[in-house]
């Protein structure tokens, strides 16, 4: 009986070893450019075992979707325990900000993957990339809503637009001060925001 649950939780720790080295060589190398034999070596697994676990490249660019989703999910759980929804928000902008380096090097992780499978012509795996920033936006859109703004789903789309603007653009000239100076902007317009017709 021992034996059976080391085994599964052996074999459960593996694949989340893969799991999280998916979502970190994607995110650094793009889609294409990775291969399973990238991800079984930052993982510190034998290639063979990736197939035990991940079929195919696809299957491991959705459980690295997976990883950017649970991500969210800690993220937004620890910013709901902040009594105020407009602290909430600019939580989660601090939580950008504190990202500003892998966003110089590499860009959101999400945003970027969703940009490249878009460029599939399947279709399938860029409506999960979007899915996962429309958790984001309705998140964002409660937080709006709870301070009782007219229009939360349009400032949600402009804060979250905001950030993959900043993103980009950090990345593109490898400055993450253009993630700490656009981050203060929006901490700004979040303070000035007031009931119940505030613009981002």
């Amino acid at each position: 009986m021992t034996d059976s649950v080391n085994r599964r939780t052996r074999a459960s720790q593996k694949r989340q070893r893969l799991v999280a080295a998916a979502a970190r060589v994607l995110h650094e190398q793009g889609v294409e450019r990775t291969t399973l034999a990238d991800i079984a070596r930052e993982a510190e697994v034998p290639v063979g075992n990736v197939y035990y676990y991940f079929k195919t490249k696809d299957d491991l660019v959705l459980a690295a979707l997976s990883e950017h989703r649970a991500y969210l999910a800690l993220l937004t759980e620890r910013l709901e325990k902040l009594p105020d929804p407009r602290e909430r928000l600019k939580g989660l902008v601090e939580s950008w900000v504190e990202q500003r380096e892998v966003a110089a090097r590499r860009g959101c992780p999400t945003g970027t993957l969703a940009v490249e499978l878009d460029k599939r012509a399947d279709g399938t795996l860029d409506a999960e990339a979007g899915a996962v920033i429309r958790e984001l936006l309705d998140w964002a859109g409660a937080q709006f809503r709870a301070l009782g703004m007219a229009d939360p789903e349009g400032l949600a789309l402009t804060l979250v637009a905001a950030y993959q603007g900043m993103s980009l653009l950090a990345n593109a000239l490898r400055e993450p001060e253009v993630m700490s100076r656009e981050g203060a902007r929006l901490l700004a317009r979040l303070d000035a925001l007031t009931a119940p017709d505030g613009q981002l």
